[in-house]
């Protein structure tokens, strides 16, 4: 696991939309992570429309995230929540189900779906990884949304969707 968050990516361009579901759950900690990513977006790309949309808990975040892949699709999505381990394994169970669904809709509507609904043993994790400054996950939710959006941008320039790859030389 990372111990800082990744380098700024390059800035973006033209104005984009990025999309933010983030659950309530654990408020302290989601608020944080939601504030975090909503700044970071501002320094990184200050253009950028943010449209977010809450959620009662992690569990639910998969189908709202859908919601707005089927609507009109952002430039990349923010998945965040923080779900904090208890006495079962039902933490673990609801942290593998979101992150399988998020990624299926990542890969099946061709959008960035960054996945920051982290699973922490305690609150000192969640504060570490959320309100601290040194791993702060919603700081690197926005960057990884950044560098994928200029990811996909650039994809766009060099091979439109629908066209068919140059020959490769081997």
């Amino acid at each position: 696991m990372s111990q800082a968050l990744p380098p700024k990516p390059r800035s973006i361009g033209p104005r984009v939309r990025i999309g933010i579901v983030a659950a309530k759950y654990n408020e302290q900690f989601a608020d944080a992570l939601v504030d975090n990513a909503v700044e970071e977006i501002g320094e990184l790309m200050p253009s950028t429309r943010i449209d977010l949309i809450r959620v009662p808990g992690a569990f639910e975040i998969p189908v709202a995230v859908s919601a707005v892949l089927q609507r009109d699709p952002p430039g990349a999505v923010i998945a965040l929540g923080c779900v904090i381990r208890g006495a079962t394994d039902h933490a673990d169970l609801i942290t593998r189900s979101v992150t399988d669904a998020l990624q299926q809709l990542a890969v099946k509507h061709h959008v960035p779906v960054i996945n920051e609904v982290l699973l922490v043993d305690d609150e000192k994790q969640a504060y570490a990884r959320s309100i601290g400054s040194k791993l702060n996950r919603g700081r690197e939710a926005a960057r990884a949304a950044a560098a994928m959006i200029d990811v996909f941008q650039e994809l766009n320039r060099t091979m439109p969707i629908g066209a068919e790859p140059p020959n490769r030389v081997r």
